[in-house]
């Protein structure tokens, strides 16, 4: 059996802003965002404009929601420089940084 993966995601939204998440299907969870029909108030009034990063989180939920907690702590320009420097954000061999050389189909 496959082993759980999560992902932890950095959206760059309409109004300039970051909207951090985590979710175990992020083509899914991007599309909702893009629809609206999600359950996140934020990014129906501020729609993303692309991903500006994600992380593959091996197996552990817990893990992906206090890398996403963390991620949210943070002020504006430590996000753009993990967002520049993904490998910066943990020594954790089980998160990985992710490129994604187009977004998700919308």
């Amino acid at each position: 059996m496959d082993e759980q993966c999560y992902w932890v995601y950095i959206l760059h939204c309409e109004n300039g802003s970051y909207y951090t998440g985590y979710t175990n299907n992020l083509n899914k969870r991007y599309l909702s965002h893009l629809h609206g029909t999600g359950n996140c108030k934020y990014t129906r009034s501020f729609k993303p404009l692309c991903i500006a990063q994600c992380w593959k989180i091996s197996g552990n939920k817990s893990l992906a929601m206090q890398i996403e907690h963390a991620i949210k702590k943070l002020p504006r320009s430590e996000k753009e420089q993990i967002i520049s420097q993904p490998s910066t954000l943990s020594t954790d061999p089980r998160v990985q940084p992710f490129k994604i050389s187009s977004n998700p189909i919308s």
